[in-house]
């Protein structure tokens, strides 16, 4: 059981990162009775950036135990399509599920969780552990103290990069092209065809999906939507990645590029590719794309999540490639076991035991979705194109993308 020494006042626990699982955890302890502040580097509110996401099962549940009303979280869809080149329907699949976007999620976590504690502009430079503490430092020069630390700051973790310096994201080999385009854009015979449902198109060797999800300031009502079109690219990263990171000034951006800053040749070369590659109803809607975002995609797989009275969660623990649409779902679920590990034990051994239980889940999400998106890839091992084989047929991409029940198998 949790020590008498812990358990006499309320215990503190601090959160770096205050997007969605730095959010989720923070209202969990909250709820289970802890002391609980959110510290986010990031000066002005968060973004994200044009994602669409789909509401996992697992995200739901836990916004139940929040009291946070999901009903009212997304887009409900029940089809899945897949168009060849020409645009002909050629598979179609029932997979009912609700399509959100990563503002509307954000912004409900935020709005539970107290201003007050919320704190923008603080940025975490490192840690030091006693044996019955942990201190935070911070960029601006202060100091926090608690009995837990969370890392919940996502690919660029400052805690799990003192905890595990070697740990690097690792690309695997393509990219995304996306936007969110508004739902008002569409003319009506592009709308009936792909809007109120998940539609995908397969070039060799690629994959564009698009689906709908919550408008402007999660916006639900028909004609306010938006729809989150996805385009994944083959580009190997000594040459076409770094083209493409590389702004019109001449620098090349690690990781990746804001929007902004993508130069218009490269656009052009996209939009280029639609043209060719595309069946006509994506290229309606490529064309429909303002400022498109582009995601090189990583993957990071930590073999350690506990560190003394520290965790790291979400995103700065496991980056999967965004097929098997997990990421929220695992953060919510991380949160979860950490919370439950806390009620039984004192800080150290429930770290342990929080750790024991999610690094095989995060193991089997990255392995899966390395699994889906091994025929993407700029180059390829002679394993990864036999998974190719399974994984690209257009059947099993309607079966198998955003979907989680290879978790309870």
């Amino acid at each position: 059981m949790a020590g008498s020494s812990e358990k006499a006042s309320k215990r503190r626990a601090l959160i770096v990162g205050g997007s969605m699982s730095g959010l989720l955890a923070a209202l969990l302890l909250r709820r289970a009775g802890w002391d609980v502040d959110v510290f986010e580097r990031v000066e002005s509110e968060l973004a994200g950036r044009g994602a669409g996401i789909v509401a996992q099962p697992d995200l739901i549940e836990t916004l139940r135990r929040l009291a946070i009303d999901p009903t009212a979280l997304g887009v409900e869809i029940t089809t899945r399509k897949i168009l060849d080149a020409s645009g002909r329907l050629v598979g179609e699949f029932d997979c009912p599920q609700v399509l959100t976007a990563w503002e509307r999620v954000y912004r409900v976590l935020r709005d539970a969780f107290p201003r007050e504690r919320y704190h923008r502009g603080r940025g975490v430079s490192g840690f030091v552990q006693t044996e019955n503490s942990v201190v935070a430092h911070f960029s601006d020069g202060g100091d926090a103290e608690a009995e837990l630390l969370v890392g919940a700051d996502g690919l660029r973790s400052t805690i799990r990069q003192q905890c595990l310096p070697e740990l690097t994201p690792l690309y695997v080999g393509y990219v995304a092209w996306r936007a969110l385009i508004p739902e008002a854009a569409f003319a009506p015979a592009i709308h009936r065809e792909l809007f109120n449902h998940m539609t995908f198109c397969l070039p060799p060797g690629e994959q564009c999906l698009g689906y709908p999800v919550a408008g402007p300031d999660n916006d639900l009502r028909p004609g306010h939507r938006r729809y989150n079109v996805v385009w994944y690219r083959p580009a190997d990263e000594n040459g076409e990645l770094q083209h493409l990171l590389t702004d019109a000034g001449g620098t090349t951006h690690t990781i990746s590029i804001p929007p902004p800053l993508i130069r218009r040749e490269a656009i052009a070369q996209m939009r280029a590719a639609a043209e060719r590659l595309l069946a006509p109803q994506f290229r309606e809607v490529v064309r429909m794309i303002d400022e498109p975002i582009l995601q090189p995609i990583y993957d990071l797989e930590t073999p350690r999540m506990a560190f003394g009275r520290v965790a790291i969660i979400g995103d700065a623990a496991f980056v999967a490639r965004p097929h098997v649409a997990a990421g929220v779902a695992k953060a919510a679920d991380d949160a979860a076991a950490l919370v439950t590990a806390l009620e039984v034990d004192e800080v150290e051994a429930a770290l342990r035991r929080f750790e024991a239980a999610r690094l095989p889940v995060g193991q089997r999400i990255i392995e899966r979705a390395r699994h889906l998106g091994a025929y993407l890839q700029a180059t390829q091992t002679a394993e990864e194109r036999a998974r190719s084989q399974r994984h690209s047929i257009p059947e099993a991409v309607l079966a198998e993308t955003a979907v989680l029940d290879f978790l309870r198998s």
